[in-house]
């Protein structure tokens, strides 16, 4: 295909998407597919030649699409909103088209630059404090990571570092491996099991703290588990409280938990990478009382914000903490601008960055803080407890779970 037929073909690409979303109510949501549907549909081998993109795209309805759950549509309650927008897919197809790699600045400086803007436009958008800006000229700042669950073990990761390198300066003789064994972090048990990934990867106790009636982790529950560990010779060092449980939405008591974390030197992770979104709206803020005590913060615009996945947001307060993480330095990778820009591959696991903030940005334009705030309070369609609300829709999702008898209601 050459950049002529790429012209047509797209554009006619273009028009199957904007059908596909225009009549997608009229689609089952949830296949009607068994295991392994897919091979018989296909050939054994890849063409010998290449084939035209016509007949590809009619396979697309023939082949994939009788296998997608289709989650925009309108009667998709299950799981959790991965919400879409023309402007997020456009921000997408223009990111696509450039192919940047951002792993230094000056592999492609709009990538690293336009990030550092956005990022703060969000953070001020949910009022976050001025010490998690680029703009506060501190050390703090937010980056785009992949999925909250890729956050909370950077954050754990992180935290780990910074007590070796506590305990390194007390005795320089430590051993690091000895000293992980002993350490132990803490979260809710109504936690998402990506706090339980981060503690298996990093070789670290992870200790589930029972929630009170409300489905929250308090701060006299914690403050218990500690003095606990402690008379047992561990160390504490990591704490996940989340905003918005995946079973329930329930909110940690943060504020209670922020001031023991604070005051027993234990780097706190805040996970809203559900109910985040909705701290765009000045009305729901109070669920992040407390935040001023986070060492690292993050929500999913990939759910509610209509930024398609992949798309996560996290803040630290202090980013030499990621730099002593996850510093690589090699002499392919500096460059005549290298101590005067940031470097966000200090800041994440991989090396690379897709040029996510564009599409962010996009959607950041295109609606507004206002037309986003409405999106919000729109879809909380019960205007008086937020709670209650997303409550509702974990119920569903918790009946979706019962032998998949929710997917059956929801084709119907």
């Amino acid at each position: 295909m050459d950049l002529e037929e790429y012209r047509i073909h797209g554009k006619a690409m273009v028009d199957y998407i904007a059908n596909y979303l225009s009549n997608i109510r009229r689609r089952r949501v949830f296949p009607d597919v068994k295991p392994g549907y897919m091979r018989p549909l296909l050939p054994d081998s890849a063409p010998e030649e290449g084939e035209s993109f016509d007949i590809i795209l009619e396979d697309v309805e023939k082949v994939i699409m009788p296998g997608i759950t289709h989650w925009q549509s309108p009667q998709m309650h299950a799981y959790f909103p991965a919400l879409n927008s023309p402007a997020s897919l456009l921000g997408d197809m223009l990111a696509d088209g450039m192919g940047c790699l951002a792993f230094t600045w000056a592999s492609s400086p709009a990538c690293t630059e336009l990030e550092i803007v956005v990022m703060d436009w969000l953070a001020k958008m949910i009022d976050l404090p001025p010490v998690f800006l680029h703009s506060s000229n501190g050390k703090g700042g937010g980056v785009i990571q992949t999925t909250a669950s890729e956050s909370t073990l950077i954050g754990l990761l992180a935290a780990r570092t910074q007590m070796f390198q506590h305990y390194c300066e007390k005795d320089g003789q430590i051993n690091e491996a000895d000293l992980n064994t002993r350490l132990v972090g803490y979260t809710s048990d109504q936690a998402h099991s990506s706090v339980e990934k981060a503690g298996l990867i990093g070789l670290v106790k992870m200790r589930y703290l029972e929630s009170d009636t409300d489905l929250s982790m308090r701060g006299d529950t914690l403050m218990a588990a500690i003095r606990r560990d402690r008379e047992k010779g561990l160390i504490p060092f990591f704490v996940c409280a989340t905003l918005g449980t995946t079973g329930a939405c329930a909110f940690d008591n943060l504020e209670e938990i922020g001031i023991i974390c604070q005051n027993e030197d234990l780097w706190l992770h805040v996970d809203a990478a559900y109910a985040g979104t909705a701290f765009i709206c000045p009305e729901f803020r109070h669920w992040l009382k407390g935040i001023e005590y986070a060492d690292s913060f993050a929500f999913n615009p990939s759910k509610w914000l209509m930024v398609h996945f992949d798309c996560t947001a996290m803040w630290v307060k202090n980013s030499e903490r990621l730099h002593r993480t996850f510093n690589v330095d090699p002499l392919y990778l500096k460059h005549e601008n290298t101590g005067t820009c940031f470097r966000f591959r200090h800041w994440q696991i991989s090396l690379s960055k897709r040029f996510r903030a564009l599409k962010l940005w996009f959607v950041l334009r295109n609606y507004g803080i206002k037309g986003l705030q409405k999106h919000v309070r729109h879809v909380s369609y019960f205007s008086d407890d937020f709670t209650f609300r997303i409550l509702i829709m974990r119920m569903r999702k918790c009946v979706n779970d019962y032998n998949g008898a929710f997917f059956c209601f929801l084709s119907k």
